[in-house]
């Protein structure tokens, strides 16, 4: 219990601390009190009126004066009302944008072993749902909380004033409700964080399957999908059944805890009336109080609900913003790009995985190629990764002249770096944005047409009915792989680096494609150390070094003709894919 105790303190001082961190705007926020108490005292004189006009009641006691102190009453409790929802939820409203605005910023900034560990679409639903249900206790509820307050503080002092004895009976029949209250808002609490888990579960199972919906429709597997997402979708249903269960014990005992309460001072108030202890109009305006406090306080069981909600959907907020991002901006500068890199001694695995690079040692120099060849899994791609300081190594470093890269700061360095992958990735949007994308200044026509060439695809770009401005669709889909390629050369292009990351780039082209991509490579690699990525040992024959690697470790290292001599695994991948046996069988018989 008292462990409980504590983690519900926490969640307390995590949500005010949240909130406070969005510096909502405190002028505002007192007017909308103001406000907000001006339109509870004025409703709490309208029963007054209403009590003295039944006692008094004559014609003439309706005079112009009486008529026009009660309209005003009304038209300035609704004013004031009106001003002061719609303040609350300008600063609801401010309070979630910047909240908003944080976890983007924060998700932006995150590490890429975060993105290991998390689904896409559990993180969207951080920003989304999560968000949504703190938006929803501060716009739709907070203003009827703090209104209730009120009410509820000036009616039971009116209460009291008007009829102490029938007073004493609500205090009795309160703290049944308050003990009913309690136990369940705590399951709602269990059961709102449960739900919140499953929907961020399914929205990421949807979005997962719905960016891959051609590999679904490809591979027949409608069907299996759509049981998956039953599946997610029963699961949904169970707990809002279970929360749905909640709902139903709290409103109809709530209800008859009111009904009893209405019903007993009914009664008892007659009771008082006929004996004379109590006027006609003092019983009409004692009701009126009744339902000022009670109003609210049914309202509380909604906002205490919500409030629940909110508390689970902080914690896994809070959760996103404690979590290590990456820091661009310490470190030093890159002073000079022509040095060698060295890598030495370098190890790394993934959590909880075995090593994927063992004591890797080699140097690449300035303005040449090194190609690094070898089975799948050996380690090639993740070596891109530690070079692009996705990842810490586990022991060793890469070194930049004398310099360790991690301590240059991550923003100067990742400017010095052109990558080009198999996939090229494109964004959602026209040629234009994509081949400009990520760079911090405008980029002239003339500069465009350039890297376009440059990368030769201004002949498919200038066939195209808008050019520059056509639509590429949802991850380049409406490109060939050929031409999404050439976009991401003429990027790496505009970007001007000085280190060049060839990842298998040519690896899914049909020939056509390959050599129009492989003539816009030799381009992009002039003047550049470059390091590549290939399976095809035709791309890579001329460079000036290749690392041959096997289950993280180098094993080969040399020209293409040393390793063909000297290393038998790379010379079994040089017959199998150059055809060189013939070339081999007539230089065993000169010999």
């Amino acid at each position: 219990m008292q462990k409980q105790s504590l983690e519900e303190k926490a969640d307390w001082r995590s949500f005010i601390w949240m909130i406070q961190a969005t510096k909502p705007p405190k002028m505002i926020m007192i007017i909308a009190l103001f406000l907000s108490v001006a339109s509870s005292i004025v409703s709490l004189t309208i029963p007054l009126f209403t009590k003295k006009m039944i006692d008094g009641f004559t014609v003439s006691s309706l005079n112009k004066t009486t008529i026009i102190l009660l309209v005003g009453a009304f038209i300035a409790q609704t004013i004031a009302s009106g001003f002061s929802i719609y303040l609350i939820n300008y600063t609801g409203e401010t309070v979630v944008s910047r909240l908003r605005e944080q976890v983007w910023q924060k998700l932006l900034h995150l590490t890429i072993p975060y993105y290991d560990r998390h689904r896409t679409g559990e993180t969207v639903s951080r920003i989304t749902n999560d968000t949504a249900i703190v938006k929803g206790l501060i716009t739709e509820h907070t203003a009827n909380f703090f209104n209730g307050i009120i009410s509820i503080t000036g009616s039971v002092a009116l209460l009291l004033y008007l009829d102490w004895k029938m007073t004493l009976i609500i205090f009795i029949l309160l703290p049944l409700a308050v003990s009913i209250m309690i136990p369940l808002g705590r399951q709602m609490f269990k059961n709102s964080k449960r739900l919140q888990d499953e929907t961020a579960q399914f929205t990421a199972f949807i979005t997962q399957v719905l960016s891959e919906i051609r590999l679904v429709k490809s591979s027949n597997a409608e069907q299996l999908e759509y049981e998956k997402g039953k599946k997610g979708i029963s699961h949904l249903f169970r707990y809002g059944l279970k929360e749905a269960k909640v709902q139903a014990m709290v409103m109809p005992l709530m209800g008859i805890v009111l009904m009893l309460l209405l019903v007993v001072i009914l009664g008892f108030g007659g009771y008082r009336v006929s004996t004379g202890a109590m006027t006609a109009g003092g019983l009409v305006a004692y009701i009126l109080y009744l339902f000022q406090m009670v109003m609210p306080l049914a309202a509380f069981s909604t906002f205490f609900t919500q409030l629940q909600k909110a508390m689970g959907a902080t914690q896994r907020i809070m959760a996103t913003l404690c979590e290590q991002e990456e820091d661009y901006l310490s470190g030093e500068e890159v002073a000079r790009i022509d040095e060698p890199i060295h890598v030495n001694h370098l190890s790394f695995s993934y959590e909880n995985g075995e090593p994927v690079l063992k004591n890797v040692n080699f140097t690449i120099e300035p303005g040449k190629v090194t190609a690094i060849v070898g089975p799948s899994g050996s380690g090639k791609t993740t070596f891109f990764s530690i070079l692009e300081r996705y990842y810490t190594p586990t022991s060793g470093s890469v070194f930049l002249g004398e310099k360790p890269i991690h301590a240059l700061s991550l923003s100067s360095w990742r400017q010095q770096i052109g990558y080009v992958s198999q996939e090229s990735p494109l964004i959602a949007g026209t040629i234009r944005d994509n081949i400009c994308y990520g760079l911090d200044h405008q980029v002239s026509d003339e500069e465009l047409k350039w890297a376009a060439d440059m990368a030769y695809a201004s002949p498919f770009i200038e066939e195209l009915p808008k050019k520059y401005e056509t639509e590429v669709g949802e991850r380049g889909i409406k490109l060939s792989g050929g031409q999404r390629q050439r976009i991401a050369i003429a990027r790496a292009l505009l970007r001007n680096p000085r280190i060049l990351l060839l990842d298998e780039a040519t690896s899914n082209l049909d020939s056509q494609s390959e050599m129009a991509v492989q003539k816009a490579l030799q381009n992009l690699m002039k003047g550049r150390t470059t390091i590549v990525i290939a399976h095809r040992l035709s791309t890579v024959i001329n460079a000036d070094q290749i690392i041959f690697m096997e289950k993280g470790e180098i094993t080969g290292m040399g020209t293409h003709q040393e390793l063909f001599a000297t290393h038998a695994l790379y010379r079994e991948f040089a017959i199998q894919q150059l055809h060189l046996h013939e070339e081999m069988q007539k230089n065993t018989a000169k010999g």
